[in-house]
């Protein structure tokens, strides 16, 4: 007997719609941790909340944005999306009512840095992978997914941006995470478990390779 095609097409639907939304939900997360990292950022060059606003939306939509440009995304993510502005926004209120030390923020911003690595590089990956980019430039996407915004907010604030530094593993820790996530999917690693395992392993590489200094070899 001849399968029911509507039902075989539902299904797919749904198992699409459940992947995307599953995209969706690294993509907010992300922005959120991101737009923390830049607001506590800004806080330590002591800017007003205007400036923490530019700051918190450079570090979170900044890779994002270069990427969509890179891959022909019109209109680029953030775009008409209210929520991701929200988040935004409130991550720079939350943070502006959150006082601490210079030295528990810089650990702060390191952390939150690290957790958006992750959640950027495999939203990253699989949005550049759905407009039928190859493996090894759906990477390379996803590394200037978690990192670019980084670089620009670090630009805007006069700092040496963290991906340019000697022998930190930053977008190293980007790039081994996502050949990791592509050959888990090479290997049928279900769906799900791959992103959180390459979301696990940036931030593990991260912050593992950052306190047992790991460095690259100098040029």
């Amino acid at each position: 007997m001849a399968p029911d095609v509507r039902k075989v097409s539902t299904l797919a639907g749904d198992f699409v719609f459940c992947r995307m939304n599953l995209i969706q939900v690294l993509l907010y997360i992300g922005i959120f941790v991101f737009a923390v990292t830049g607001a506590l950022k800004a806080r330590t060059h002591q800017m007003d909340i205007f400036g923490a606003a530019v700051i918190a939306f450079a570090t979170a939509y900044g890779g994002g944005t270069i990427r969509d440009l890179l891959i022909g995304a019109h209109p680029v993510n953030w775009v008409n999306d209210y929520i991701a502005l929200a988040l935004v926004i409130g991550a720079v209120i939350i943070v502006s009512f959150f006082k601490t030390n210079q030295i528990r923020f810089r650990k702060t911003i390191f952390f939150t840095d690290a957790i958006g690595l992750g959640m950027f590089t495999a939203a990253g990956i699989e949005r550049s992978s759905s407009f039928g980019l190859n493996e090894g430039y759906a990477v390379l996407m996803g590394v200037i997914t978690a990192t670019f915004g980084g670089l620009l907010a670090d630009i805007l604030c006069g700092e040496k941006p963290d991906l340019l530094k000697r022998g930190e593993l930053y977008a190293t820790a980007c790039a081994m995470g996502g050949v990791s996530y592509i050959f888990m999917k090479r290997g049928g690693v279900e769906y799900n478990l791959g992103l959180f395992i390459c979301v696990c392993l940036v931030v593990f590489i991260r912050i593992f390779s950052k306190t047992r200094r790991w460095r690259l070899p100098g040029i």
